[in-house]
């Protein structure tokens, strides 16, 4: 469960005085995620989510954050709005962190997608980049090389037994990726965090694609990079081709790769499990236990790593074994 920063009724009902929702009937933790702290915040007649942002979460990114969510949605692209409060701003203080409320989309994500979903959730993700491109928002990637660099610096000093090895790996990787994003890339806002969890289906269809606190600018096909490690893949890194395949083909089906971002896309898989791995080794040494929150295991990413040096840069088609 992430429930970094607890909430009482009282504390929440003092919030809301700012916005214009009601009455408070309910707060219920929100048990997925790993940074920010959830709730299902339920007024009369209303439902939303209550986000309190953590640490992690710079709170000068949340206006690009938002804004992304708020631009795409008004283009009819099911991402939650934020809710201003009466001011009209949309973001408050509760409990000495950054907050907001943001619209209550229905739907759940699935853990076992068929490929018919893989592939509708590969066409939502051509389909934001699409809208997201008018976006003007400007953010650096906040988990780009240099902060690679760092976790992995800082997990060497406490890294031992199986997280000093996977690290040793992670190091190489680093080393022999150097700029993985270099070369004529078509850029944009992106979402950086396409994974299962974040996408909600209904009835076979996409009703909500959520969390964009890792939205930046940055190349499109890395997104798609990191969107096919996390729906690609089964929990343990083992890969799933006809899953990668299918989630590829929906995305080209709207917005077809250049040249150049289909030779990247093999080094740019690389750089995204080299990404995760290191954020999920650095959380696993550091965990701290009196959070409710359990790390994740990063040699499942790691294990990608391998594979994606073997990804052929041909089409859909091809990867998936067809003829």
């Amino acid at each position: 469960m992430a429930v970094f920063t607890p909430v009482s009724d009282d504390q929440a009902r003092t919030f809301l005085r700012d916005y214009d929702l009601g009455d408070l009937v309910a707060l219920h933790p929100i048990a997925e995620g790993v940074e920010n702290t959830n709730f299902r915040l339920e007024t009369v007649g209303a439902r939303h989510v209550l986000t309190l942002f953590e640490a992690r979460t710079d709170a000068a990114s949340l206006p690009f954050c938002l804004g992304l969510t708020d631009h795409l949605a008004a283009q009819g692209f099911p991402a939650p709005r934020p809710v201003p409060g009466r001011e009209g701003g949309w973001i408050g203080r509760l409990n000495g962190r950054p907050a907001a409320v943001i619209e209550w989309l229905e739907g759940a994500w699935l853990r076992h997608p068929s490929l018919d979903e893989v592939e509708v959730a590969g066409a939502m993700l051509a389909r934001l980049h699409l809208a997201a491109a008018k976006f003007a928002g400007l953010r650096e990637n906040p988990v780009g090389p240099v902060t690679w660099r760092a976790l992995a610096d800082r997990s060497a000093t406490a890294a031992t037994a199986e997280d000093r090895e996977i690290l040793d790996e992670a190091e190489a990787l680093l080393l022999r990726l150097d700029d993985p994003f270099a070369g004529e890339l078509p850029v944009g806002p992106i979402h950086a965090d396409y994974f299962p969890d974040n996408v909600l289906f209904q009835s076979g269809a996409v009703s909500g694609v959520i969390d964009f606190y890792f939205g930046c600018n940055g190349p499109l096909a890395y997104d798609l990079a990191i969107a096919l490690s996390a729906w690609g893949f089964d929990a343990h890194g083992v890969p799933m081709p006809d899953a990668v395949a299918a989630f590829r083909r929906g995305y080209e089906t709207l917005r077809p790769l250049t040249d150049a971002e289909a030779a990247a896309l093999s080094r740019l898989g690389e750089a995204a499990a080299l990404r995760f791995t290191l954020t999920r080794l650095h959380d696993r040494i550091f965990h701290d236990p009196t959070k409710l929150v359990t790390p994740k295991d990063p040699a499942a990413f790691l294990r990608r790593a391998s594979w994606w040096r073997t990804y052929s840069a041909a089409g859909p088609s091809m990867v998936s074994g067809a003829s």
